[in-house]
């Protein structure tokens, strides 16, 4: 008996409805729209409508008295993400981390003629709230504003700058201070404190690398990104060296400056051993002779630019990490782990997790002498 003309009207509106919410699920999920983003592709204009998402991009206040909008459900597909010996081909972005405490306007200056594209590169900064920090921030916000209210090719995707709580542990930032024996290990504390406030709060989705800089790293080849990019590792440290006035030759010379390097050796292995647990290992200092290889004395300037290093310890002062290596945890230890603290320990740590790190004894960049 055939079925009555109304209940088949009612089955084939069942089956349409049925259809169009199959669609929708399909199109929530896995289509990709204007709102999934696959590569981590952004442009500098793009802002995010809401201070909650997506959280790659800045967000600006609204001057008007309209409610804000909710914020969107984005999709990230971190299977797309890439870090290629290619970066500018792939569009990959970089973000650039400087803790800061004193601006140095020749660190501006070296930033803005690295040649990678601006709008592919964010800034992130972290600065205590001490009067030299206070200092330190009014110029950097100037230099901001001004870069950021240029030309656009000079302009960076977003810049992004923290306020430190915590005081410094030290009474001066001058060099011979930061760098006496018995500072060592609240200084470096504190640093890698500051590290990894900066790094959680300002690596998004979308970060395929990020840039360790010191602020008192004041020259750079303008290929610097690329260059390290190039090789295609998780970690890797240019020779951090310092120009300086040689008073026995009478004239402009070059010095090895950041100790932090180097290759283990059995004998800081054995020192290791025998410490107690908050111990910590120091590099470049006589009172702790490591006998470690330091990659500041591996610098020959007739050898091959290009050559690479495996390394054991890593210093900051300019460091190249693919993002997924800070992503799977790698970070800063504040304590003593395996004896080492912050950049040290961080190396230690990502081969805990089995990422190498390696370094370029031929490849220079250069550190303020004060």
């Amino acid at each position: 008996m055939p079925a009555p003309r109304s209940f088949r009207r009612q089955s084939l509106i069942t089956f349409v409805l049925a259809c169009i919410l199959c669609v929708g699920f399909y199109q929530f999920f896995f289509s990709s729209s204007g709102n999934d983003l696959p590569s981590g592709t952004a442009k500098a204009k793009d802002t995010a409508s809401n201070v909650l998402s997506p959280p790659s991009l800045p967000f600006r206040k609204s001057k008007s008295n309209t409610p804000a909008q909710a914020p969107p459900v984005v999709h990230y597909h971190l299977n797309n993400l890439t870090t290629s010996r290619t970066p500018i081909d792939n569009q990959e972005t970089v973000l650039i981390l400087t803790p800061l405490v004193k601006f140095y306007q020749e660190y501006w200056d070296n930033l803005l003629k690295l040649n990678y594209p601006h709008e592919l590169i964010s800034l992130g900064y972290i600065i205590p709230k001490t009067k030299e920090g206070n200092a330190a921030y009014a110029a950097l916000q100037a230099q901001v504003t001004k870069t950021q209210s240029g030309p656009k090719n000079k302009r960076f995707a977003s810049v992004t700058i923290l306020r430190q709580d915590t005081e410094s542990p030290l009474q001066s930032q001058s060099e011979a201070e930061r760098h006496k024996m018995e500072n060592q290990k609240v200084r470096r504390a504190a640093m890698a404190k500051a590290r990894n406030s900066l790094l959680f709060t300002t690596m998004g989705p979308m970060t395929s690398w990020v840039l360790w800089m010191d602020a008192d790293i004041v020259e750079t080849p303008p290929t610097l990104i690329q260059d390290l990019a190039a090789y295609d590792v998780p970690i890797i440290a240019p020779n951090v060296f310092q120009r300086f006035y040689n008073t026995d030759t009478k004239s402009q010379d070059i010095r090895p400056y950041d100790y932090n390097n180097w290759i283990d050796s059995p004998t800081a292995k054995e020192m290791g051993a025998k410490m107690g647990k908050d111990d910590i290992l120091l590099e470049g200092y006589a009172e702790m002779a490591t006998y470690r290889s330091l990659m500041a004395k591996m610098y020959d300037a007739s050898a091959d630019p290009t050559a690479k290093v495996q390394l054991d310890g890593v210093g900051g002062a300019t460091l190249l990490v693919k993002a997924e290596v800070h992503r799977d945890g790698a970070m800063f230890p504040a304590f003593p782990f395996y004896h080492l603290i912050e950049t040290e320990g961080f190396a230690k740590m990502a081969a805990r997790l089995n990422w190498k790190s390696y370094g370029l004894p031929n490849y220079l960049v250069y550190h303020d002498n004060e």
